[in-house]
């Protein structure tokens, strides 16, 4: 097993989240900050958008245009000519926050939440991954899940794997060619891990941030753990390849994930060099 840890590029930030590669710029939600950043390879930060109810999922459509959760007011915004508008309104099948977010090829939007009050301390309860259609119409794709979290489409468009934080495990499903979900399976059982943000590389494996431990795992379907990368922060929180060629591991880290406790701006994004590229979606 490869061991490896990060460095630090950018440091100052509230709680990063939702990493996305896209057109050589590592884009981020700064959740408790309430804006979304871009970050150049060489460490320069730009603002995006301020989102007032916090963002968190990114993706883009096919039109190139900019789709971010709302998380507080469980909405999915679009971003376009400088201006955000609403897409849908999943309050009526979100029971709590919106959080991860992964859109295919077609432009159709896989959005998970929390399913109950996290930040309060209730007992976790089970919830639904909601579809948005491009028309904006939203459907529960998937019900029963244990804190829907980071999510990834294959390359293929064929199947859909997420992280259930509180199950411990990567979940995968078939993705038919209307965007609905079946065959339901784990794909990997991480004991002692709790999965947040994942990516997929182009062997296939995913990289799994454990916010607990502060590492990040790459794991094979079956749950073999090839490398573990250590980072600085307390908790990794979201992960996702980039760069020139998609070998940069980039690592959203904080110290905490509640927002009474990230006002010291202890949220950084860290990185680290590995062998295999990124694939898939995002």
């Amino acid at each position: 097993m490869a061991e490896l840890t990060t460095s630090v590029l950018v440091e100052g930030l509230r709680f990063p989240e939702g990493p996305r590669w896209h057109d050589g710029q590592l884009y981020f939600s700064d959740q408790h900050a309430a804006r979304v950043l871009a970050l150049t390879p060489a460490g320069m930060l730009t603002e995006v958008v301020v989102v007032e109810h916090r963002p968190s999922g990114l993706g883009w459509d096919p039109e190139g245009r900019l789709l971010i959760v709302s998380m507080d007011d469980r909405k999915l915004l679009r971003f376009d000519d400088g201006q955000l508008s609403e897409l849908a309104d999943l309050s009526g099948l979100a029971p709590w926050h919106c959080n991860d977010m992964v859109v295919d090829a077609a432009g159709r939007a896989y959005i998970g939440n929390f399913g109950f009050d996290l930040d309060s301390g209730e007992a976790p309860t089970p919830t639904g991954l909601i579809r948005v259609d491009p028309d904006g119409s939203a459907h529960l794709a998937a019900t029963e899940i244990r804190f829907p979290n980071g999510t990834v489409i294959t390359p293929d468009g064929a199947t859909l794997i997420m992280g259930e934080s509180f199950g411990g495990c990567l979940t995968a499903f078939d993705v038919a060619a209307d965007g609905e979900l079946s065959n339901r399976r784990v794909w990997a059982q991480l004991d002692g891990a709790v999965p947040d943000g994942i990516c997929l590389d182009a062997e296939g494996a995913i990289w799994s941030a454990c916010p607990l431990t502060g590492r990040v795992l790459r794991v094979r379907e079956g749950g073999e753990v090839t490398d573990v990368v250590t980072v600085n922060r307390g908790g990794a929180f979201a992960c996702m390849l980039g760069g020139p060629d998609r070998t940069t591991l980039y690592v959203c880290t904080a110290d905490a994930s509640n927002p009474a406790e990230t006002g010291s701006l202890r949220g950084a994004i860290e990185t680290c060099e590995v062998t295999v590229p990124g694939a898939g979606r995002p």
